[in-house]
């Protein structure tokens, strides 16, 4: 083979590996942790349910669609309403090896306020690969809480 035909062949290859679908664009790099924190963000800190949907599989997206607003999904469907959140993964079930698993569980840890007054606590939730992105499936329920 001729050096240059194969030069020509391995470009096309790297172009066309890199191409990627318009609906995948958004969240085709982000990680299960970034796809956490993103939903928290948007529900949290930024009050938009519609950017949160982006995040989330259809059944989940049918509940939040029920509940309209941030302030609704946060007490119905997380079960935790606070404000001034700052949030941050605190456990991640996934290995070095990431590319071979499908399903993940993170814990997101969130500070803010509560009723007025310095709160701690965490949620964990179910991710799941599809195609390749991570949504998030389950909201898992709510082990205990950690207040200080």
């Amino acid at each position: 083979m001729k050096p240059i035909s194969f030069l020509t062949l391995l470009l096309l290859f790297f172009v066309s590996a890199c191409e990627q679908s318009p609906e995948d664009a958004p969240q085709l790099k982000m990680s299960p942790e970034q796809v956490s924190l993103g939903f928290f963000q948007a529900i949290y800190i930024d009050n938009d349910v519609e950017s949160a949907k982006q995040f989330v599989a259809p059944d989940i997206k049918e509940v939040m669609e029920h509940y309209h607003i941030a302030s609704a999904v946060q007490r119905h469907v997380l079960g935790l309403s606070m404000k001034d959140v700052t949030m941050s993964i605190d456990e991640i079930d996934i290995d070095f090896f990431r590319k071979f698993t499908d399903d993940v569980t993170v814990v997101v840890k969130m500070e803010g306020l509560k009723g007025g007054r310095q709160w701690i606590d965490d949620r964990t939730i179910r991710l799941h690969k599809k195609g390749s992105t991570w949504v998030i499936v389950e909201i898992l329920p709510e082990k205990g809480r950690i207040e200080r």
